[in-house]
């Protein structure tokens, strides 16, 4: 049975990005959801009708959570035609002034877990399998006042690049997807929105579109998607610019 697991699935782009992947990837009869909030995997899951569906409610900062979910994949042996690493966060502070708990649950979530849910998920997937990876425009450059965010970002990028590469005799794909700004749970958990003032001059982008698009690319195995001529052309300056000059900009 084909399975698709996807992490942060319990609201905004996640949420989206399972909804929309029942209508792309019709071939996919499971749906595996993993977040922290069990009621909110419920109201995902019902976005998601005559699909089976299995709910794992675990915090991927905790390293028990890889065990429960490699118990889960060895007692299942599920066909993960589909691995979205959605689960991320980032906090708007300055390095050594934030709480520490927050700059070392972004390394947490957005590095460690989307490489050890990748890790887990791999032996199961067979040629024609796709993995999507939240990545940022954030990974393009450096961002000041987000520091750990967008250096966590680079790696979501660079390892989704090298995975692709690495993936290609066995015929699977991994898409980086580098979305600016959505009016998601992300903004108001991280204190962004309204304390930036160019965080808030940026185009922000519609959650439903990214999802779209994003889906699309991986159906297409593209290596890179990124929504919004606005972000398509800040991440050709950010490769053809110096970074000491684009860094100043890129100031949250």
């Amino acid at each position: 049975m084909k399975t698709a697991i996807i992490t942060g699935a319990s609201a905004g782009l996640g949420q989206e990005l399972a909804r929309q992947s029942a209508q792309l990837f019709p071939e996919v009869e499971e749906y595996w959801l993993i977040a922290r909030r069990e009621d909110k995997l419920q109201e995902t899951a019902a976005l998601l009708p005559g699909k089976r569906i299995r709910l794992l409610p675990l915090d991927l900062c905790e390293p028990d959570s890889f065990s429960r979910l490699k118990q889960c994949l060895a007692e299942e042996k599920p066909e993960v035609a589909l691995l979205i690493n959605n689960a991320g966060c980032g906090f708007l502070n300055l390095v050594g002034e934030g709480p520490l708990a927050e700059s070392t649950r972004v390394i947490d979530l957005n590095l460690r877990a989307l490489t050890a849910v990748s890790h887990l998920c791999l032996p199961y997937m067979q040629r024609g399998g796709r993995i999507v990876n939240l990545s940022s425009i954030a990974s393009f450059c450096p961002t000041p006042r987000m520091t750990v965010y967008s250096a966590s970002k680079f790696y979501v990028s660079a390892f989704s690049r090298g995975l692709h590469e690495e993936l290609r005799p066995r015929g699977i794909t991994v898409t980086a997807v580098c979305s600016g700004p959505m009016d998601t749970e992300f903004i108001a958990l991280g204190r962004i929105k309204g304390q930036s003032p160019m965080f808030d001059l940026l185009p922000f982008c519609e959650p439903k579109q990214v999802a779209k698009g994003a889906l699309l690319a991986a159906r297409r195995g593209r290596p890179v998607y990124t929504p919004k001529f606005f972000y398509k052309l800040y991440r050709l300056l950010a490769k053809l610019l110096p970074q000491a000059l684009m860094v100043k900009f890129a100031r949250t």
